[in-house]
């Protein structure tokens, strides 16, 4: 009964908060015990907020990096509660070869990644969900918080092949009609 309300209370605000926002969702949250998740354009604080509300209203256990320096009490209990998990940033950490294990560890996994690893204008995406997904052996779900139309929504399911550069530009193309909260600052490429 407690879960029951919880999730009950936490779909009413996140339906409120999309009302007062003027904002809506869209696309299907798809039936999979694991993947790997990556929201683009990631421009802005605001992002983070918009897909709280999706987390919220689907009542979506999630997990996400966060950079180390934000897991200081009390933060860090309030982060770890919501699903952070902290790293270590500008040093090498095999960060695939963790989140991997992690993929292996747990009966339901959802990661959620940005792949242009900042919300700062990058020349390229990052490829890292890309080889967690591939090495887990678990699908990429698609998602976006799209400015143009006020819109956080979740698109297609991505099953990676054998060619990352053709699987980078399916999923580049995706995106490309996204509109980020700061243009300016979104990067449409690839390394």
């Amino acid at each position: 009964m407690k879960n029951k309300f919880k999730r009950y209370s936490q779909n009413q605000l996140a339906r409120w908060l999309l009302f007062v926002s003027g904002w809506k969702l869209e696309g299907d949250v798809p039936d999979l015990k694991k993947c790997v998740i990556i929201s683009a354009p990631h421009t802005s604080n605001w992002d983070l907020f918009f897909g709280f509300i999706y987390k919220m209203y689907y009542d979506l256990n999630i997990q996400f990096l966060m950079k180390e320096e934000l897991f200081r009490f009390p933060m860090n209990l309030f982060f770890t509660r919501i699903g952070g998990i902290p790293v270590k940033r500008g040093q090498k950490n095999n960060l695939v070869e963790i989140l991997y294990q992690r993929f292996t560890q747990k009966d339901n996994f959802y990661l959620v990644l940005a792949p242009e690893g900042t919300r700062g204008k990058v020349t390229k995406w990052k490829r890292g969900f890309y080889y967690i997904a591939t090495k887990a052996r678990v699908p990429i779900v698609l998602t976006y918080v799209d400015y143009g139309r006020k819109v956080v929504g979740v698109g297609p399911v991505f099953y990676p092949g054998e060619d990352i550069e053709k699987d980078m530009s399916e999923i580049m193309n995706f995106y490309a009609t996204i509109k980020a909260k700061y243009p300016d600052h979104y990067s449409y490429t690839h390394d």
